[in-house]
């Protein structure tokens, strides 16, 4: 599993947001410094509409299907991302899959569950050596299958994803994916670790309060 923030991801997110507000403002937006405090004002004031321009590329590499499936549901600043494509990559031959932890650590369970891939695996090889095309195929592939992304989100969106993805009552590899993606733009750049350490938080550190219904205990629910 890992994260590669993409060298078009501009390392200066927080002098970005000052210097698109200047323009709204009609200030000076010349000075980095100043468009970095005019930045810090935007972000501590809410003004989320400055939170839009700066641009995160990732590859994700090496997650389950699944959690894409999930990903995808995220669309909110009109997201971008394209995936390993089950038509031209010969998934015949074999795929990697993830196993959830539950599974891992039980012997039997372990044994049915990897015996059920390397059918799914012989069965796809079988089909293909009976002439059915590959796109056809492919809807066999399990949701466990792991994958790939190329994508682009905003500052703005991943904020919102990480106020659902870090609760912990998010799915497990979710939640994984997020904490890998948080480590990465941290050591990506100084301006992107201080975004990840004061705005990207499960909702309930938003709030101050659980929304949940059935909520982990970690937040009691609103009074």
């Amino acid at each position: 599993m890992s994260v590669i923030i993409q060298d078009f991801t501009y390392k200066y997110p927080i002098q970005m947001i000052g210097t698109e507000a200047g323009v709204c403002y009609g200030s000076d937006t010349t000075d980095k410094d100043k468009n970095y405090k005019r930045g810090i004002d935007c972000l501590e004031s809410n003004h989320g509409r400055t939170w839009e321009f700066p641009d995160v590329y990732m590859i994700l590499d090496e997650y389950s299907a699944r959690v894409f499936r999930e990903w995808y549901t995220h669309i909110g600043g009109s997201p971008t991302r394209l995936q390993a494509s089950t038509r031209y990559i010969n998934y015949q031959k074999g795929f990697d899959y993830f196993t959830p932890p539950s599974i891992e650590n039980n012997n039997m369970a372990k044994f049915k569950y990897d015996a059920m891939m390397r059918n799914i695996s012989n069965t796809l090889q079988e089909l293909e050596d009976l002439g059915i095309p590959r796109e056809d195929s492919a809807n066999g592939l399990p949701l466990g299958m792991m994958s790939k992304i190329v994508c682009k989100h905003n500052f703005r969106n991943l904020v919102d994803m990480s106020h659902q993805r870090e609760c912990t009552r998010a799915y497990h590899e979710y939640r994984k994916l997020f904490k890998d993606i948080c480590i990465a733009l941290s050591e990506y750049s100084e301006e992107w670790k201080y975004l990840v350490e004061n705005y990207f938080m499960p909702k309930c550190d938003v709030y101050g309060y659980c929304t949940e219904k059935k909520g982990c205990g970690r937040k009691h629910g609103k009074l």
